[in-house]
């Protein structure tokens, strides 16, 4: 089969590799479209390495057709239309994935369409919902509104009733967070966040994807008994933490990361895989929740929709295409 390789000088090229095939357990799913990630781009550069066992192969989410299945497999057959959450692989003709992992694609959307979706659908209610307990009447600030993870979760938390507050670098990317339903519109590049959420009461949730640039801050936008959930590190690793105001509101700080959970098992992405297809799926079913898709290449240009992605002047999810 063919697969994008990434050099160690961080080149990729579309390339023979060897044939992968499912072990008793797994789905071998022929590729559609592969999902580009952050994350990606970080294992492409040498800096965020694939957990032990894991494909080497670039990509993190997928949607294609099942190709085969392992012995001890029972839901899904040959031929069905799937998307599934990986920890690697995806950039490829065919992929290996936990049975576990795999989930129906949604009648209301394409085959293409749906790799758009577990990667954030699997972050956003792990971590908003599972993670942090967002419910109606609460407030959700979600940093990074206009990016896959963003658009989503906006829609997630208007799903549930909540209000949604968002930070975004562009007039353009706030139009399209307010069009999707987010209430609270803040430019960060112009405006405090702090105290925009402060004027709505504080934050009940926030989904961070800076990390330690924002970290006081965020603590500050908290309201009461709110609970911060960071999953990104675009903003650095390091930063000090007053632990008075976090006392001062009885706050919660949580770090998270979906790559690295078990296959099965407590907080196992087969878990969090099943409890989005109870939950989410049925949003998307009935229009509450669509994906949002900013670009799609040719899976042989992936050099190209990483440098998208990079930019971050793309809203939604960045898509490859590997067959029509």
């Amino acid at each position: 089969m063919q697969a994008i390789v990434a050099s160690p000088e961080g080149r990729l090229t579309w390339k023979d590799v060897p044939d992968v095939t499912p072990g008793a357990h797994d789905v071998l799913v022929e590729v559609a479209t592969a999902g580009v990630n952050r994350a990606d781009l970080l294992q492409a550069a040498g800096k965020y390495p694939p957990p032990p066992g894991a494909s080497e192969i670039l990509g993190l989410e997928v949607s294609g057709t099942i190709a085969a299945v392992g012995d001890q497999v029972t839901e899904w057959t040959v031929g069905q239309p799937v998307c599934a959450l990986l920890a690697g692989g995806g950039y490829a003709e065919y992929v290996v994935v936990p049975a576990g992992q795999v989930l129906p694609v949604p009648d209301s959307v394409s085959v293409h369409e749906a790799a758009a979706l577990p990667e954030v659908a699997c972050t956003v209610w792990s971590n908003v919902v599972m993670t942090a307990g967002l419910t109606a009447g609460q407030l959700l600030l979600v940093h990074g509104g206009g990016s896959g993870i963003g658009t989503h979760a906006i829609q997630v938390g208007r799903a549930l009733g909540a209000r949604v507050a968002v930070t975004a670098g562009s007039q353009q990317k706030l139009d399209l967070c307010a069009e999707l339903g987010a209430e609270v519109l803040i430019n960060y590049r112009e405006d405090d966040f702090v105290e925009r959420v402060r004027a709505e009461g504080g934050a009940d949730v926030i989904l961070d994807i800076i990390g330690a640039k924002y970290l006081d801050r965020n603590v500050d936008a908290l309201a009461h008994d709110g609970r911060l959930v960071i999953i990104g590190m675009q903003g650095g690793v390091k930063a000090e933490l007053n632990i008075g105001k976090l006392l001062n509101k009885r706050g919660g700080v949580i770090a998270t990361a979906l790559r690295s959970r078990p296959v099965t098992g407590r907080g196992s992405k087969s878990d969090i895989v099943a409890a989005v297809r109870e939950h989410v799926w049925p949003l998307i079913e009935s229009g509450q929740v669509r994906p949002i898709i900013g670009a799609e290449y040719p899976v042989q240009e992936a050099a190209a929709a990483h440098e998208l992605l990079q930019s971050s002047e793309v809203s939604g999810k960045v898509l490859l295409r590997v067959t029509d």
